[in-house]
């Protein structure tokens, strides 16, 4: 099974980076995913150039079906958070 990065991970990088303790770096980072959490759920597009753009996209509403009884079930319309990765990710990932 492949490594899970995980977020006390990411805050390590961030910290060794920029010179920062963990705790101030893992305040870094809670706030980025917060405001782009916020933004999202408002229904605006968070776009980081060279990464990607985090976006509220619109389900449908349409039928299902139930999986213990095989029964049609409506399934209702949502909104749900999306991620587009920019041309330098998938650049990077198709190396």
């Amino acid at each position: 099974m492949p490594h899970v990065v995980t977020k006390s991970d990411l805050v390590q990088v961030a910290a060794k980076a920029s010179n920062l303790s963990k705790s101030a770096a893992g305040d870094a980072l809670n706030a980025v995913f917060e405001a782009i959490v916020a933004n999202v759920a408002s229904g605006k597009r968070v776009t980081v150039v060279g990464f990607g753009t985090f976006l509220p996209r619109k389900r449908k509403a349409r039928a299902g079906r139930s999986p213990s009884s095989g029964k049609e079930i409506k399934i209702p319309a949502k909104t749900i958070p999306a991620f587009a990765a920019g041309q330098g990710f998938k650049e990077a990932v198709d190396k």
